[in-house]
């Protein structure tokens, strides 16, 4: 079974066996730190990257199974040198015990979205409905106008789903940051 599981990419990213990179060039990266759950880290952190002049993209951070530590991933637009740079200042502060970029390496990801979308026809209802099923997403909240949605999947999986139900009108929308963790079981030569 586990052959099978890791046959399966079905839910992971992979990383590309060979990328070239230009000096300079600007993309997104996935840090996962580990952190003592300590007053102030998450302050020290964005304080960190904004330093540098880059902006978090996204951020969740949630306490692990053991007591007293945190798991933060952070999404971040930069180049390559840069986001090094912070890599190992992350390093240097003092609640964090371990930093990792992890965009070249294969992980899987996953995002949470909740999404009020007007449902005030039988017809939107219905339609909102099948999308729902086919996103295998959830209805969390019914009201007389709207469906709330509660919908997980990769960054590119929710966003296609926002784009089909943004015609029947979005009321509110909130997003989470990306969790995300290395696959276990993949040698280099496979990726």
């Amino acid at each position: 079974m586990a052959d099978t599981i890791g046959r399966m990419n079905l839910n992971t990213v992979k990383a590309p066996s060979f990328r070239e990179v230009r000096k300079g060039e600007v993309r997104k990266h996935l840090i996962n730190l580990t952190v003592r759950n300590e007053l102030g880290v998450l302050a020290r952190i964005a304080t960190l990257i904004a330093g540098k002049g880059y902006n978090i993209e996204g951020l969740s951070v949630g306490e692990t199974h053991e007591k007293g530590i945190s798991r933060m991933t952070l999404e971040v637009i930069g180049d390559d040198v840069v986001i090094e740079q912070v890599v190992k200042q992350l390093r240097k502060l003092i609640d964090t015990l371990k930093v990792k970029d992890i965009t070249d390496t294969a992980h899987v990801e996953r995002e949470l979205a909740l999404i009020k979308v007007y449902t005030a026809t039988p017809r939107a209802r219905d339609e909102v409905l099948r999308l729902v099923e086919i996103f295998r997403a959830r209805i969390v909240d019914v009201s007389p106008e709207t469906y709330t949605v509660e919908i997980t999947g990769t960054e590119d999986k929710i966003n296609a789903f926002v784009e089909l139900v943004r015609p029947f009108g979005i009321k509110e929308m909130a997003r989470t940051g990306k969790v995300a963790m290395t696959r276990e079981g993949i040698s280099q030569e496979e990726e």
